[in-house]
C-alpha cells in the first residue's frame, strides 16, 4: 500500500489516478500510524512553501514525515514535495523546511523571453545512475509548473536537472528519499514508467 499525504496541498487525486494505472494501491490519508505502516510515501503538492509547512506543522505531519525518511521508508517527493524535503525557501523567508535533505529552494531569475511560473515540458539531463531513472536513455521530456526551484548542496544527490534560465536540479536521490520537481503523474508514458520505477525499489 502508497500512502498519499493529504496536507490541503492539492494533486493527490492525479498521483491517485496514475498509481492505479500502474495498478498500484494508495491511500490518500492525513493518519500518522497508516503513513508510518505504508510500504511507500508521496508527498505531492502544489501551492506556496510557507503555508504548506504551516499546514504540515499543524496537522502534526512534520515528525511523521522524519520517522518514515528515518524507518527507511520508500519516499518520493513531487513538485512543491520536493522543494518541502529541503531546508528552506526564497518564496517564504524565515520558514525552515523539512530539512531531510541539504540544499534551498530559490527564485528562477527572470530572463528575457521565459516566463515564470515555468509551465511546461523540459528535457532532462540524466546523471548519476538514479533509480527512478533505471531503463531510461537520452532525455525524457517532462512536465513541470513551479516559480522556485532546488539547489542541492550535494550535487551527487541529484538524478536529472534541466535548464530554465537556471540550472535546476530536477531530481534528486538519496537513500529511501527520492523527489521531482516535475510532476510524473502529468508526463505521459515517461512519467508513468519514473513511478513504476518507485513502485519497484
Amino acid at each position: 500500500m502508497i500512502a498519499i499525504i493529504d496536507y490541503d496541498a492539492g494533486n493527490l487525486k492525479s498521483v491517485q489516478k496514475a498509481l492505479a494505472f500502474l495498478g498500484e494501491e494508495s491511500l490518500i490519508t492525513r493518519e500518522p500510524e497508516k503513513i508510518l505502516q505504508a510500504d511507500k510515501v508521496i508527498l505531492p503538492g502544489v501551492g506556496a512553501f510557507g503555508d504548506a509547512m504551516e499546514h504540515l506543522t499543524q496537522l502534526g505531519l512534520v515528525p511523521v514525515i522524519r520517522e518514515a525518511a528515518k524507518r527507511q521508508i520508500p519516499f518520493l517527493g513531487i513538485c512543491l514535495g520536493l522543494q518541502l524535503l529541503f531546508e528552506s525557501s526564497e518564496e517564504s523567508p524565515g520558514v525552515e523546511g523539512l530539512g531531510i535533505l541539504k540544499g534551498k529552494i530559490l527564485r528562477i531569475p527572470d530572463k528575457e523571453g521565459l516566463k515564470i511560473p515555468h509551465i511546461g515540458w523540459n528535457s532532462l539531463q540524466l546523471e548519476h545512475n538514479g533509480r527512478l531513472f533505471d531503463g531510461f536513455s537520452g532525455e525524457p521530456y517532462v512536465y513541470f509548473v513551479h516559480s522556485y526551484y532546488l539547489k542541492a548542496e550535494d550535487e551527487n544527490i541529484v538524478k536529472a536537472s534541466t535548464e530554465y534560465s537556471a540550472h535546476i536540479h530536477a531530481s534528486v536521490e538519496q537513500g529511501n528519499v527520492f523527489a521531482c520537481q516535475f510532476h510524473p503523474e502529468k508526463s505521459g508514458a515517461v512519467g508513468l514508467r519514473i513511478l513504476k520505477n518507485f513502485c519497484g525499489v
